[in-house]
């Protein structure tokens, strides 16, 4: 099978993640994978590294100049499959009349409601199947007035890293410059208000009441950095916060952590809460959005809201209770195991692109005779 994958975003949040495992487990499997990116981004740079054939369109005009490349693509060679990964592809893809080459499959990763002008709704009338990263996507899409028999669900999947031992945590403390032994939370994610990074800081004081040395990892850039850095001064508790910023590789931040915390409003998702369990820590995280869709009883904590005073009495459970926190983060990891690895996400892409290629490939058969 050949497939090429466009995404035309410059940087590497979820998404471009998803996007190279993808690439990585078709080729694995023996399919031809290819990816049309924009010059200097994240995913082609480690696309290109991973041995994957990149093609790459001028990062200004991205759109107009990625349907340009992919027209003359189209017209140099045949792909069973065209996949695109993010809503700037899509329009690129539509615009080089690719759905008249092959099936087009585009990747929804959001939430809100589709454009509701009829030229955004072309674009994704025009792919034969939009794949969403959970039930609560899909309704999203849904909602929007596409049907339902055009949606399909895949989960996002995460690689399962070696088990963490007590030398992995030291080694990823050094690193990060953290003391050894403090308790400490951490969350990975794009600094954004419905992010709930906010609830989180405010929490802190209150956590920190009754576990006086407990410390706090925000991993991750974004437009609400420096209102996060003001208030965690305000609330005198600046000493205890490290801001590690936008790191290429967040390992030894899930290494060092005792809870992961999760306090986003309404995440379609959440790779860092995926990749939180496969490391097997305890997890706190709201009830809203997809995240009722990965956390099982007894995997993790759902909290009824992002509020200070839940996610205080949630964390300063699991810092005191050790079994409990053990207990959860052993039964995250087998979840991730059993539904949310890469291979799972690959696989039930791959029957997707089957599916569409099938009544082509009949089409093209020679009579029987």
């Amino acid at each position: 099978m050949r497939v090429l994958l466009t995404d035309l975003e410059t940087a590497w949040r979820g998404g471009q993640s998803q996007a190279l495992l993808l690439l990585q487990g078709l080729r694995a499997r023996g399919h031809q994978a290819e990816l049309l990116s924009v010059s200097g981004a994240m995913l082609a740079e480690r696309a290109g590294a991973a041995g994957i054939p990149v093609h790459a369109a001028a990062a200004t005009l991205r759109r107009p100049q990625a349907a340009r490349l992919l027209r003359r693509l189209l017209r140099d060679r045949r792909f069973d499959v065209i996949h695109a990964n993010e809503a700037h592809a899509l329009t690129a893809t539509w615009m080089a009349g690719a759905h008249r080459h092959a099936p087009v499959v585009v990747s929804r990763r959001v939430a809100f409601r589709l454009d509701a002008s009829r030229l955004a709704r072309a674009r994704y009338r025009a792919a034969r199947c939009i794949v969403a990263i959970s039930n609560f996507v899909a309704k999203s899409v849904v909602d929007s007035g596409l049907p339902a028999s055009a949606v399909r669900v895949v989960y996002d999947g995460v690689e399962l890293p070696p088990p963490a031992t007590g030398q992995s945590r030291a080694l990823a403390r050094q690193r990060l410059h953290l003391p050894a032994v403090d308790p400490l939370l951490g969350c990975v994610g794009y600094l954004l208000s419905e992010k709930g990074q906010e609830s989180l800081l405010r929490a802190l004081p209150m956590i920190r009441a009754r576990v006086p040395n407990c410390r706090l990892l925000l991993a991750g850039d974004g437009p609400c950095r420096a209102s996060l850095e003001r208030l965690a001064d305000e609330l005198g508790v600046r000493a205890s916060v490290q801001f590690a910023g936008h790191m290429n590789d967040v390992a030894d931040v899930y290494n060092a952590l005792d809870i992961f915390v999760f306090p986003s409003l309404a995440e379609p998702l959440g790779t860092s809460l995926l990749t939180a369990m496969a490391y097997a820590l305890p997890v706190v995280a709201v009830n809203s959005g997809g995240v009722p869709e990965v956390i099982e009883p007894g995997s993790g904590i759902l909290l009824a809201a992002s509020s200070t005073e839940e996610i205080t009495v949630a964390a300063v459970s699991l810092l005191l209770e050790h079994d409990q926190a053990a207990r959860l983060g052993a039964a995250a990891r087998c979840l991730i195991e059993k539904r949310f690895t890469c291979d799972h996400m690959v696989e039930a892409t791959l029957k997707i692109y089957s599916e569409l290629i099938r009544p082509a490939a009949a089409a093209n058969a020679p009579p029987k005779a």
